[in-house]
């Protein structure tokens, strides 16, 4: 099935049901009270994380969803039905982002978590709602809200323990392939991997963690420039990032500036990105005397200021991967994931009608039915008509 990591739509919760004005009516009784019901809630948008889905193709072909309208109100105190919401089934890792705004409006990152991103409008409510000790015939309703509308970017995030980045033919596939089960496409041109892919790595029993693989960068992708930036959002939830020098590139290019051309795009992107571990692995060090190649190891070292670890390898032929994965096993120990943070209440999502309850009793959203032909049923014998005004 076609990887499809971004897809746009269009979301539009339930509109609340109308409030409905109603009296008692029935035999022997001859001025019953009111007994208008309130209209029902409209159903919301959820995305619901499926660990049995790993695409968005889906919504590449639907682009539009829309959740259950609330039932009006009837007589008898009889409150509308809810509609019913609307589950959105994506893979786990996504977020849904408000195109207009860029806000993130939910991600899921485990199975069967449910975020709400579209919410639906609020139920109107009936005359009896208006019942007071001076209005004991009251008229008025209020009508249900409308659903939220929402135009959202579905993104998917891969869920990895390390990431990759390099440049296009720095050996990043050929790593996977020769530590893992992962097959991806292997050749001697550039962008071979046009689509990121993950590979398990187990270095003992019981002990593994999961490798991203993503297209390569090249100068300019911040720009649009080769394959661009795109995949690099897939680089976001892992614990520490392997990038990968190739010290004898096919191209006859500089390494040095190869490798400060990924730091510069890296910096462009994002700086949580930027800041995220990261560890230098030279790749195709058997091209090479091992003099000649410690030589451009040191240039490139000098030239990003690097004083941390190292490593050197040869993915093809395995030469210093085992070494490689298991200082990798043994940071994962030390590092846990992130434990996701909860949204807080000051980081929480505005949603539409918020306070619509506070504000319904106020008098803008009331309406006033006056199209009545049965008498004013006060007992009050009075000729005057009083006209009570809420303030």
């Amino acid at each position: 099935m076609k990887f499809v990591d971004e897809a746009v739509v269009k979301v539009q919760a339930g509109d609340g049901g109308n409030g409905v004005v109603s009296f008692w009516r029935e035999k022997f009784v001859a001025k019953g009270g009111p007994d208008g019901g309130d209209g029902g809630d409209g159903g919301d948008i959820y995305i619901e994380g499926d660990e049995n889905l790993n695409t968005l193709i889906d919504y590449r072909f639907q682009r539009f969803y829309d959740a259950e309208r609330g039932e009006n109100g009837r007589g008898g105190n009889c409150t509308g039905k809810r509609g019913k919401d609307k589950v959105l089934r994506v893979p786990v890792g996504t977020r849904a982002v408000d195109i207009h705004t860029n806000e993130i409006v939910g991600e899921v990152a485990e199975h069967g978590k449910r975020v709400m991103v579209a919410k639906g409008g609020w139920h109107g409510l009936g005359n009896t709602r208006f019942k007071s000790s001076v209005n004991r015939a009251p008229r008025q309703k209020t009508m249900g809200t409308k659903g939220e509308v929402r135009e959202l970017r579905l993104e998917l995030l891969l869920l990895a323990d390390v990431g990759m980045l390099g440049l296009p033919n720095a050996g990043k596939s050929t790593f996977i392939r020769s530590v893992s089960a992962a097959k991806p496409k292997v050749a001697d041109y550039p962008f071979t991997t046009l689509i990121p892919s993950l590979g398990v790595v187990s270095v003992v029993p019981e002990r593994s963690f999961v490798v991203a693989d993503i297209p390569g960068l090249i100068e300019g992708a911040a720009d649009g420039a080769g394959l661009g930036i795109r995949f690099l959002k897939h680089l976001e939830r892992c614990r520490v990032l392997l990038h990968m020098i190739d010290i004898m590139p096919v191209d006859q290019s500089d390494p040095v500036q190869n490798a400060l051309t990924i730091i510069d795009e890296l910096e462009q992107y994002s700086d949580k990105l930027a800041t995220k571990p990261r560890w230098l692995v030279f790749n195709k060090v058997d091209l090479l005397p091992e003099e000649e190649a410690d030589e451009i190891i040191q240039n490139i070292i000098d030239a990003l200021g690097w004083e941390e670890d190292y490593y050197k390898i040869s993915a093809i032929n395995r030469q210093g991967t085992k070494e490689l994965c298991m200082k990798l096993a043994n940071f994962m120990d030390e590092l846990p994931r992130e434990v996701e943070q909860e949204v807080t209440a000051e980081e929480s999502v505005d949603f539409m009608w918020d306070d619509y309850h506070k504000d319904a009793m106020a008098g803008d959203n009331v309406i006033t039915e006056d199209d009545w032909d049965d008498e004013d049923w006060d007992d009050e014998e009075d000729d005057g008509h009083v006209i009570y005004v809420r303030e």
